[in-house]
């Protein structure tokens, strides 16, 4: 296993973003306007097996010192083999190079696993903020990165 950069217009980063957008829409039950792209202004990382991307998930600036994790996504059949526990820790370090000292995210309420899975990495619940204000099944969390790492 290896985690590298990808551009955003790389094609096995669409396909996954595509394949977590379908997933949740099942999950939320298809609530509109929740459709996501990829984005230029995000920096992905991607989980390659056997030269096959199966994990993506990027870091966007919020602004100088926080920036937020995007698109945070493992295929299903890859599951349960701690690759979304190393991808956040390499998002993480991703976010430390970039000059942030905090991070932070956006979840649904509905992904059990999700919530404990970042609960787990040290992230604190904090109050839902910018475009997922809105959203009744938005929870957000953030952590602080060490000083050095």
């Amino acid at each position: 296993m290896r985690i590298e950069t990808r551009p955003a217009g790389d094609p096995e980063i669409a396909a996954l973003v595509t394949a977590q957008q379908r997933e949740l829409r099942e999950a939320d039950g298809g609530l509109d306007g929740q459709a996501t792209v990829t984005r230029d202004d995000i920096h992905y990382l991607a989980v390659v097996l056997n030269e096959r991307a199966v994990a993506c998930g990027g870091v966007q600036a919020l602004d100088s010192g926080t920036g937020e994790i995007k698109r945070m996504y493992v295929r299903p059949a890859f599951r349960g083999r701690g690759i979304g526990r190393q991808l956040l820790v390499a998002l993480e370090e991703l976010a430390f190079q970039q000059g942030h000292h905090t991070v932070c995210l956006e979840t649904g309420s509905y992904l059990p696993a999700a919530i404990a899975l970042y609960t787990s990495c040290g992230y604190a619940p904090i109050p839902v903020y910018g475009e997922y204000v809105d959203n009744p099944y938005s929870v957000c969390f953030a952590k602080s990165l060490p000083l050095a790492a």
